[in-house]
Parts: C-alpha cells; structure tokens; sequence
C-alpha cells in the first residue's frame, strides 16, 4: 500500500482526497492552523513556512508519494499579504520539489488555472501563462521552481469544488448555502471556468501517478461555462430557487484581486493518458449524492475551531 503524504489536509482538496482513499492508501494528512477530529486517517501538525520544516517533515514520515495542496488560495487575501503569499505559494514548493528529488519521493504539485490571463481560452499545457494577480503570479512561480528542481514532478492546473470544513471554500457550496436560505447572490456571465468535484480530481490524480505521469497537465473538467451558469445548474440539481442568481459582470464585482474572464483549458493531454474525464453534470451529480449520503455534515464535525457556514 503506498504511503501518500497530503498537505493541506484541512483544505478542501486535501481532505476530500485524504478521506476519499483513507482505506486504500497509508494516508498522513498535514495540518497547520485547523486541526481535525477523529479523521480516518494519520494527521501530523506542521508549519511548512518554518526553516527546515519540509525536511523534517518528508524525514519524518517517509512518504512514496507527496500530494502538495497546501496553498494561500484566496485571491484578496494574496494581494493583502504578498510576501505571505509567495513563501506559502512559491517557496515552500520549491522546497518540497528539492527534498523529495534528493530521495526520490514522487511529488504531485497542486496548481491553478489562473496562471493565465484569459483573453483567449482553450489554453494548453504548452501556451504561455501571463498570470493578473498576487495568487497566480506566486503560483506560476511555483510552478517553474518545481519542474526546474524536479523534472520529474507532476504538476496539476486544476480548478475545483467540493464539501469542505467550513462549507465556505468552494464556489459551490456558496451557492448552495445562499440559496437554501433564500439569499440573492450574483453569478459571473462572464466568467469562464472548467471545475471538477474535488473526489474526482483525486482519482485523476491517483491515476496519473499510477501510470507514471511527469510534467505539466491541465486536470480539470472536459466541460466549461460560466459561474452564473454554474449555479443556475447546481440550483437545478438540489431543487433550488435558480431566479436569485442575479447574473453579472466581474467588471461590476467589488473584488480586490483582477479575475481571468476566460480559463477554458484543453484536456487533450489528460484524456490521452486517462480516457474521457467527468463533464459538469456528472460532477454535480456527485456533489449532490455526497450531501445526500452526510458529507457536508460530516465535515463540520470534523473541524475543531470552525463555526458553521455562515451565507
């Protein structure tokens, strides 16, 4: 059973892999400022920006495969505290590439879409990225540090949703917690993305690792369209009131952070190496059976220092 190292395990990505194969991998999960309760699997609390910290941690556990989701991913935040943002997004990457090159250890970096700046779409792994903002600039640098020390290293544009701790980290559950309590929200028309539900990343992820996969990949879904689209479409699925999206313009937005309007990304690459990947229908579909089967709930009652979801 290979022994699979995951930072960011309170995150949402890291906690939805680390819980989807707590019982097929040795799962250790790393946690810094939000410990868990009771997860089915190792957790370790580390804090990754201290000097030596990635080292001691890879020597400590002894992972065969790093899954690296550890990141300062809002947007706003980023531009608030940019040194923060490229110790956490950029440097400590670069660190984890080099220790796990010197022993050997796969390493599965997490990226963005946002590297690019949109103004054309259908972005391929071998098109230059022009990244708009703090987050994606730390990112994109991320990125090259890796491949740089770490040729062999897979690196993951991904864009995704899913339950997580807070039930505030993905767009989706946005949505779906305003609009279950009857809040207008605003929905971007001109904001183009291709999300995939946080557990099917993770079995792409595990895939491409199983086959061997190396380099730079787009692993989002074959399906894009825009964040008011999104919502109206999860509305549908959960049987709410689709009529309080009110659709708009980032450029009306109060955001802090510049938005890329288009960031569809081929996944020509992906699919060569895994076969069809999950489009937007089936992706919603196994958000909706996880809230069915307790999951948002679950979670919550995972967190340790979180309050509920606030709309």
């Amino acid at each position: 059973m290979k022994h699979w190292l995951v930072t960011g395990a309170s995150g949402l990505l890291g906690l939805n892999f680390a819980l989807h194969f707590a019982s097929r991998f040795h799962i250790t999960g790393v946690v810094n400022h939000h410990p868990l309760r009771h997860p089915p699997f190792e957790v370790v609390s580390a804090d990754l920006t201290r000097p030596e910290a990635v080292e001691r941690l890879i020597e400590e556990t002894k992972p065969e495969v790093v899954l690296h989701t550890a990141a300062l991913a809002n947007l706003d935040v980023c531009e608030q505290h940019p040194e923060l943002a490229w110790r956490l997004n950029a440097e400590v990457p670069a660190e984890l590439a080099r220790v796990c090159a010197q022993k050997g250890i796969r390493l599965v970096h997490i990226s963005t879409d946002a590297v690019f700046d949109g103004q054309r779409g259908n972005y391929t792994e071998e098109d230059v990225p022009n990244p708009l903002s703090t987050y994606a600039r730390s990112k994109l640098a991320a990125e090259q540090y890796v491949l740089q020390t770490y040729p062999q290293a897979l690196v993951a544009r991904v864009n995704f949703y899913g339950w997580s701790l807070q039930g505030r980290r993905s767009l989706a559950e946005f949505f779906f917690y305003n609009l279950s309590q009857g809040h207008r929200v605003n929905g971007f028309v001109d904001v183009i993305f291709c999300p995939l539900e946080a557990t099917q990343l993770s079995e792409i992820l595990v895939t491409l690792v199983e086959r061997d996969c190396q380099g730079l990949y787009h692993v989002v879904s074959r399906e894009c369209l825009s964040k008011y689209a999104f919502g109206c479409a999860l509305a549908e699925r959960f049987g709410l009131d689709a009529s309080l999206i009110t659709p708009i313009s980032v450029n009306d937005s109060q955001l802090r952070a510049p938005r890329a309007p288009n960031l569809t990304l081929s996944t020509a690459k992906l699919q060569a190496v895994v076969g069809e990947v999950p489009g937007q229908r089936e992706g919603l579909e196994r958000f909706y059976q996880h809230y069915r089967e307790g999951r948002a709930a679950y979670l919550r009652a995972m967190a340790l220092d979180l309050e509920h979801p606030q709309a």
